[in-house]
């Protein structure tokens, strides 16, 4: 993880891009681009996502403020590992335990890696990468 504060630091620069990369334990690959706003610690880094493209289907709120929480915060990490951007702590958690694909329980596959789109089914996952990246190269010469 690079750190919240410093992917602040970095995208209140300039307009940035959102790559998630993700990989199931067959060995598929998929992605997902967003454009996205993150705010700073006195907004609990509240992520706002609109999506751009990509090889899988939306598992996270669009247009919405996400904030980060953590193992500390009463809400859904009591119940998932990781901190990450929860909205209705269902969706996705790129943040969580590697659980291997014969965790079949529940309990089990919430606290691991997973993405998990609205109408779908949960993606137990073996990698994910997230990266940023400038829409417009020129601007950061």
């Amino acid at each position: 993880w690079l750190g919240l504060n410093k992917i602040y630091s970095i995208t209140k620069q300039g307009n940035y891009l959102l790559r998630i990369e993700l990989q199931d334990w067959r060995g598929n690959r998929r992605h997902i681009e967003y454009s996205f706003s993150l705010g700073g610690p006195s907004t609990n880094f509240t992520l706002q996502l609109s999506r751009m493209s990509g090889s899988i289907p939306n598992a996270l709120p669009e247009h919405a403020e996400l904030r980060f929480s953590t193992a500390r915060d009463p809400e859904c990490p009591e119940k998932h590992t990781g901190g990450w951007w929860h909205s209705e702590c269902e969706e996705t958690n790129l943040n969580g335990k590697y659980v291997m694909p014969r965790s079949r329980g529940r309990l089990e596959r919430g606290k691991g890696l997973y993405w998990k789109p609205k109408k779908g089914r949960y993606y137990l996952l073996k990698s994910t990468k997230i990266m940023i990246h400038p829409t417009d190269l020129k601007s950061f010469d």
